[in-house]
This record gives structure tokens, sequence and C-alpha cells, in this order.
């Protein structure tokens, strides 16, 4: 039998997302419940015929690439921040974004689907993506098949957590309201991502003096990290 030696991968659609860049993009899916996401099918892909009984499941599986890495290629070896960001482990034994094909994969809870004259929207929570994310595939989740109560997951098998909490300025709690107009439960959207602790793994260490920055939609947030606590110090539109 002869062996396929190259496939190309066409893409579907793609990802509207909040996440505008991949820092304080979360690790895992599910991780930022608040984080709305649309998969934008285009093309012969948006036929209706393509998503007919899929809004019959509650969740989807998600195939996509990890578009903003793969010009870097990979390794056999990669430093998973789960492990301190420090600690290697083979490529295969984690969810690095550095993957020979560089694909991913994410499991969603499924909130509907949307048709226009040019496009089909597939609407989902707590995603992990990039805006402007190529998605190759969507499967329905199988819960009997899928959900495996007694699974080992090594280094990762627990959720991860951090002492982190959040708080706004005065000055950017009075900002907030503009933008909850636009944005539906930004601030928690804010609060969740940065529950994550954004930052590499082999940088959390205090510093009152660095203050970092990320993109949500167009709006830049920018936060310092101080006694084990988030202080959100400046929201602004990018222009």
């Amino acid at each position: 039998m002869a062996q396929l030696q190259s496939h190309t991968v066409e893409p579907i659609g793609y990802v509207e997302s909040p996440y505008a860049q991949k820092f304080a993009v979360p690790r895992q899916p599910g991780l930022v419940t608040a984080a709305v996401a649309s998969i934008r099918l285009q093309g012969a892909y948006a036929h209706p015929d393509c998503v007919r009984e899929l809004s019959t499941f509650s969740h989807v599986w998600v195939l996509f690439l990890f578009s903003e890495t793969l010009a870097n290629g990979w390794k056999p070896l990669v430093r998973p921040p789960r492990l301190g960001g420090n600690v290697r482990a083979g490529v295969f034994a984690s969810r690095a974004t550095y993957r020979p094909n560089g694909i991913g994969m994410s499991v969603v809870p499924l909130q509907g689907i949307r048709h226009t004259p040019s496009a089909t929207y597939i609407d989902v929570l707590g995603a992990d993506w990039v805006n402007g994310t190529p998605v190759i595939d969507i499967k329905p989740y199988l819960p009997y098949a899928e959900a495996i109560p007694h699974a080992q997951a090594g280094y990762a098998d627990s959720r991860p957590t951090t002492a982190l909490t959040t708080v706004f300025t005065a000055e950017v709690q009075q900002q907030l309201s503009r933008f909850e107009a636009d944005y539906p439960q930004f601030a928690l959207l804010i609060k969740q991502v940065l529950a994550q602790d954004p930052r590499p793994a082999y940088k959390k260490q205090d510093d009152p003096n660095k203050v970092y920055g990320m993109t949500l939609y167009d709006v830049n947030i920018q936060w310092r990290v101080e006694n084990e606590q988030n202080i959100v110090m400046s929201i602004s539109k990018d222009f």
C-alpha cells in the first residue's frame, strides 16, 4: 500500500473571537466562559446543509491551525506551562502550539447557528482561539464515546488554579460601563482572562513596576501584579 506523503488542508472558515493577539489566550478551552466566539464558515462550507442537525448536539470538537506559530516550526521537546515553564516534555505529551503540523483541537459548548447570504456562523462559548484562526474541521462531541470518567492526565490532571484576584482602579470602573454597551460581560471577561495569569510561567514573580498589556476585541487593557493581585490600570480603544 502506498503511503501518503503529503496532503493539503484547506480552511473551512475562520474564528471571530475577543482575543486580538496570542498573549492572554486561555491555554485550554472552557477556562474563560465569558468569551463568546463564532466560527464563520465560508464558500461551499457555508451551505446550510453542512450544519444540518448540528444544533442537536450540545458541544462540538473544533480542529484548527495554530496560525500564529506555524512559521516557527516545531521541536521534539517543549516547556509546558503546567511544569513551570522550565521542565521539558515531549511535544506529543503536551498541547504546545509548536507542533509538526500545527493542528489544535478544542471541545466547546455550542450556543447557536446563524445563516447570512454569504456565511454561516457557529457560535460557541469558552473558546481558546486568536481572532482569525483558520478552522479545518468541526465534529460533534459524543459523550458516550469521548467522556472517560477515570482517565488520567499526567502532569495536567487538574484544572489550573491561581491565587490571583483582579481589581479595577476607580477610573477603570467608570470606563467599564461604556465598554459593556458594546461588549456584554466585558468586566467579567477581563477578570476571567487575568485569573488564568497569562504571564509566562517562568516570569511569575511579583514586580509592581512591571506593566502588562493585552487586547480584547479592539480594547487595550493594561495591568500590573502586586501582592497576588491583578490591578487593572487602564482600558482604552485601539485606533
